[in-house]
């Protein structure tokens, strides 16, 4: 076949795969569009599937979690690692509060004898399991405790939960209770529970969510057997995350520390994690009224509430030690903007193992950092500075990156352009989080990266998963119709909280997953066997992970025109002000209905004529309220988004092309409150920050939407001024740079 006809060939072929509409790429002009995708082809040919794999085994090769010298190895491997491919890097170290178990005890009077065990046994199917000193299946931060009480269940431990227990008249103050894991953060099940007065928390992983009831369980097949715990936080990381001792400021060696009983995200009872197997005795054992079928789990035998017959004690102590933190922070100095910062994250503790949570994703930063200083090797240099972090201490509560932005703040909001964190990965669908205005820019890359499993763009197979599983036609027809792909609001329970919610500081959360469920997470067995058989087998998905995040890295260090898109943000701010308006008109009918109905006989005539509900107490009107200076707001903010975007600035001098660029990047710190959200002052984002009752969960326009579900208007309006006055910072912002 002749060279012309080749041609010819290849380049049809890169128009039926979309390759040539990737040319003009946003914030690049065309000869260095063009220049970016070759870059980025050479990029991606540097990325080895069994480079990551190796990397996994390796770092999960031992239990590495916070304090012990294993996590060390782990940072200096990491250190020595980001040296070989010449970066620029070092140890940053922070002292930080961390405690772990000296005492576990739970036992109970009836079913007599009974004692939990409170261990996960080793399985010969998986060698890494079993090793010498595994650490302890627990709950970091919960309080010390020695109670003894009875035992109410109280499904997932949510305030909903307890307002249906308030109806059947079941009280839990001076109760042990005991929630299933799922539905919310970890840590909400036992704040909810210490503010209705219980004197302790139990919380287990029931088989209906991720044992049995939905496949086979390891080692046959990835769900959670009957030992299986998922350790992990309860800090109350809605009020801050990070070292519970020095709240806002970095935790050096000689930084002012709290009293403990003075740390406001710290809670005051005894909390323990237990298994299936330790939970059902004690489920079994409980009298009372038979659980609704909604808090049913799949455990053999009838649900009820409670109480029963034991007596449960529950004893915990800690060691409350202060240990390091190692972060491990890489840079290649930008050749023009030495002084705008990419920062790219992820954490490398772990809290036995950690395969899967977090040295999956270590492993694909790690294999990109090695690739760009391949390119790095061959005479590439970045426009801007490239930071790569490896984050010490995020499963107790964040602790390495907060203690590190805390110390850096001011530095940060002068310099970061942008943050790039990942965490565990799997298989399956493209998933995206974060700052709005980077929602076109996350699109082109996703349009441009193939699957590894069906070869499509990865933008097309989450299109594709989001048609399939809307519910409703026009869903589906809307999911279609959209040419960008659609980014989530962040809440927390990674390292992004402190760069978006603290500092402003426009951020991405990158991941696969969807095919690789298990119940492995903050176990014994999330173990490199585990993960290569189960999460990603092969480690492609660890390729494509690479491919997102250091696309994203190489293009937002090397744009002519950093490529923030502020009508998408609009767009979508504007959408959640709709669903805040919603809501409120929803509230108002809902309660004048219940108000109706609880003035009625509706309860005692309801279910079980002998044992009626307790109806519950009136709720006040929900009375007007105004949204029009958010929507005025709105309207000017898109106004001058639009313009913006219109004017085009690839032709500008390079004096103001500079300036340009720096005030983008800073434009969402226009968004921060600098007094902070109600009773929460750390998180300053007005659009967004986990919920004070969710956790990881995200609530958006967080000020306005809890005031609201709270039932406070004075505080709903207040935070509605907030908001507008935020907006109105950007908007002016942007209208200075057209």
């Amino acid at each position: 076949m002749s060279v012309k006809k080749t041609t010819c060939s290849i380049t049809l072929f890169l128009l039926m795969h979309g390759v040539y509409a990737q040319q003009k790429l946003s914030g690049f002009t065309g000869e260095h569009a063009q220049q970016q995708l070759e870059l980025e082809a050479r990029f991606d040919k540097s990325l080895s599937a069994s480079s990551i794999g190796n990397n996994i085994k390796t770092l999960s090769a031992k239990q590495h979690y916070l304090g012990l010298p294993r996590d060390k190895w782990v940072a200096d491997n990491i250190l020595q690692q980001f040296k070989t491919y010449g970066w620029d890097a070092k140890l940053e170290t922070y002292q930080v509060l961390f405690p772990t178990p000296r005492t576990r005890v739970l036992e109970a009077s009836y079913p007599a004898g009974y004692k939990a065990v409170l261990k996960e046994p080793a399985l010969k199917e998986d060698p890494s399991t079993g090793q010498p000193d595994e650490l302890p299946s627990y709950n970091a931060w919960s309080a010390d405790g020695d109670v003894t009480g009875e035992l109410v269940f109280v499904n997932y431990g949510l305030p909903e939960d307890y307002e249906y227990l308030e109806r059947l008249g079941i009280d839990v103050k001076g109760k042990i209770v005991i929630a299933k894991y799922g539905r919310s953060w970890r840590g909400i099940k036992p704040k909810v529970a210490q503010e209705h007065g219980a004197i302790g928390t139990l919380i287990y992983s029931d088989p209906k969510d991720d044992g049995y009831y939905q496949g086979d369980v390891y080692p046959v097949g990835p769900y959670k057997s009957e030992y299986g715990v998922q350790r992990g936080s309860i800090m109350d990381m809605v009020i801050y995350p990070g070292d519970p001792l020095t709240p806002g400021v970095g935790a050096t060696e000689n930084a002012q520390r709290l009293e403990r009983s003075a740390a406001t995200n710290l809670l005051k009872i005894p909390v323990l994690p237990i298994s299936y197997h330790d939970a059902a005795p004690l489920l079994e054992a409980l009298a009372g009224p038979v659980a609704p079928e909604s808090w049913r789990g799949a455990l053999p035998f009838t649900y009820h509430i409670g109480p029963g017959k034991a007596k449960v004690h529950l004893k915990l102590e800690f060691d409350w030690k202060m240990v390091p933190a190692y972060n491990v922070i890489a840079t290649m100095k930008g050749n023009q903007y030495p002084d705008q910062w990419v920062i790219r994250g992820n954490h490398h503790d772990a809290w036995v193992y950690g395969a899967a949570d977090p040295v999956s994703g270590l492993a694909a930063l790690l294999e990109e950092a090695k690739a760009i200083g391949e390119l790095a090797k061959k005479g590439y240099k970045p426009k801007r500075t490239l930071v790569y972090a490896a984050w010490d201490g995020e499963e107790p509560g964040l602790l390495g990156s907060t203690e590190w932005v805390e110390a850096h703040a001011t530095e940060l909001q002068q310099k970061a352009v942008a943050y790039i964190n990942s965490d565990g990965n799997s298989r399956g669908f493209l998933g995206v989080g974060g700052s709005h205005a980077l929602e076109p820019f996350v699109g082109e890359i996703a349009k441009g990266i193939s699957d590894p499993q069906t070869k499509v763009s990865l933008f097309e197979r989450k299109q594709a998963a989001d048609v399939v599983s809307a519910q409703t036609t026009k869903a589906k027809k809307d999911i279609l119709a959209k040419k960008d792909m659609t980014i989530s609001a962040l809440g927390s329970g990674s390292d992004y909280s402190s760069f978006l919610q603290h500092l402003g500081i426009p951020s991405l959360n990158i991941g696969f997953g969807g095919e690789g469920a298990g119940g492995e997470y903050h176990s014994i067995y999330d173990t490199y066997e585990n993960y290569s058989r189960f999460k990603d087998p092969g480690f492609e998905y660890g390729v494509a992970l690479s491919k997102v995040a250091g696309h994203a890295a190489l293009r937002l260090a090397d744009a002519d025109i950093l490529p923030f898109d502020f009508r998408s943000l609009s767009k979508t701010i504007a959408n959640y002000t709709g669903e805040l308006i919603s809501m409120t008109d929803q509230l108002r009918e809902s309660t004048a209905v219940e108000n109706q109905i609880i003035s009625g006989k509706a309860y005692q005539l309801a279910g079980d004529a002998s044992k009626p509900l307790k109806a519950p107490a009136t709720k006040s009107e929900v009375p007007y309220i105004d949204f029009s200076r958010l929507q005025n707001a709105l309207a000017a903010l898109d106004k001058a988004a639009h313009q913006l975007q219109r004017t085009g600035n690839s032709q500008l001098p390079t004096a103001r092309r500079d300036s340009l660029n720096k005030a983008l990047y800073q434009a969402e710190q226009q968004l921060l409150h600098q007094e902070g959200l109600p009773n929460r002052p750390w998180y300053k984002h007005v659009i967004y920050a986990p919920g004070f009752y969710t956790g990881y969960g995200v609530k958006t326009m967080p000020g306005i939407r809890e005031a609201i579900e709270q039932r406070n208007w004075e505080e709903a309006e207040a935070q509605i001024s907030i908001a507008a006055k935020a907006i109105t910072r950007l908007t002016q912002t942007l209208e200075q740079l057209k």
